[in-house]
């Protein structure tokens, strides 16, 4: 699906146009194959780098090419009920923007019911709204996964399986965020501090501003990263800890129940013993075995081996 929107700095609403008009914004969202032709031939549009943002997998970067500025970059959104990242190409034309994606995006929600005040004839302002907004995105998830590990690390000594699988994803959505942070400051100090994009003071501010923020954003993910190594460790050490403890419990109770096993086997052997004759031997022998077997027992918890 391809859709023009137009609105002027005079408009008051964004207006869905059926012919383009300079300053639109084109909005594509999961187009076909066709239509991606339609675009390239329209708009001049290098048609592999069209195709390369329906590849869910594409890395963020930045292409120019024939004057028109290709921003590749991946926007986080929520599927079954987990973080994930998606494909999303800007393309800064000369009278133009392009947004395109391999699937709905809920950050452009606000552009289109106007929650957001913008004008699609400028550009550049535009195009860093759109970045505002992805950022902002990121803010939330990233705010959602902290107040989750930071609540499971209160409770360290419960941890179970479940935990630990959720940290696993964490990790694995925290990394995928650096991934796909980390290129978006390279490619906007690139039109920074290049020449293909005309920048007023006002832009270069925001840009600025952004970057900072984009920074933040990852010192964020590798804190949390870094969180949820400090957990695994430290539930690794408390398993390791009481796995320990068991095993020297068991090892105790095993010495202590074999002298009474060791003299009960002597006297099932069919040779003549001592008190063997003797009326009162069970008894005899239940507290010899019972007084050697506390004495093994006191000597296990002076030397605090239980």
């Amino acid at each position: 699906m391809v859709t023009i929107y137009h609105k002027a700095l005079k408009d008051k609403s964004i207006k869905a146009l059926n012919e383009f008009r300079a300053g639109s914004w084109l909005y594509a969202e999961k187009p076909t194959s066709e239509e991606l032709e339609r675009l390239a031939d329209a708009y001049a549009f290098d048609i592999g780098l069209l195709q390369d943002a329906m590849d869910p997998y594409e890395v963020p970067r930045l292409e120019i090419e024939d004057s028109i500025i290709y921003i590749f970059i991946r926007v986080p959104y929520e599927v079954e009920g987990r973080a994930s990242t998606a494909p999303l190409l800007i393309a800064i034309g000369t009278d133009f923007v392009l947004t395109l994606a391999e699937q709905y995006l809920p950050i452009f929600e606000k552009f289109r019911d106007e929650r957001i005040e913008f004008s699609t004839t400028q550009k550049t302002k535009l195009v860093l709204q759109i970045l505002s907004e992805v950022n902002n995105a990121y803010h939330r998830f990233l705010n959602n996964i902290s107040r989750k590990i930071r609540g499971t690390s209160v409770s360290i000594d419960r941890i179970d399986n479940k935990d630990i699988i959720q940290f696993v994803t964490f990790e694995h959505i925290l990394n995928d965020f650096i991934s796909a942070l980390v290129p978006i400051n390279d490619s906007l100090r690139t039109l920074l501090h290049g020449k293909s994009l005309t920048l007023y003071e006002e832009d270069k501010d925001l840009i600025e501003d952004f970057m900072l923020s984009n920074d933040q954003l990852v010192k964020l993910c590798s804190s949390n990263i870094k969180l949820i190594v400090n957990i695994r460790g430290a539930y690794s050490t408390i398993m390791t800890n009481n796995l320990n403890r068991i095993i020297k419990v068991l090892t105790v109770l095993t010495i202590v129940l074999t002298v009474p096993m060791i003299i009960a086997s002597f006297y099932g052997m069919n040779v003549r013993l001592p008190l063997a004759a003797s009326d009162h031997a069970f008894w005899i022998i239940v507290s010899i075995t019972s007084v050697i077997s506390a004495c093994l027992f006191g000597i296990f918890v002076y030397k605090r081996w239980l």
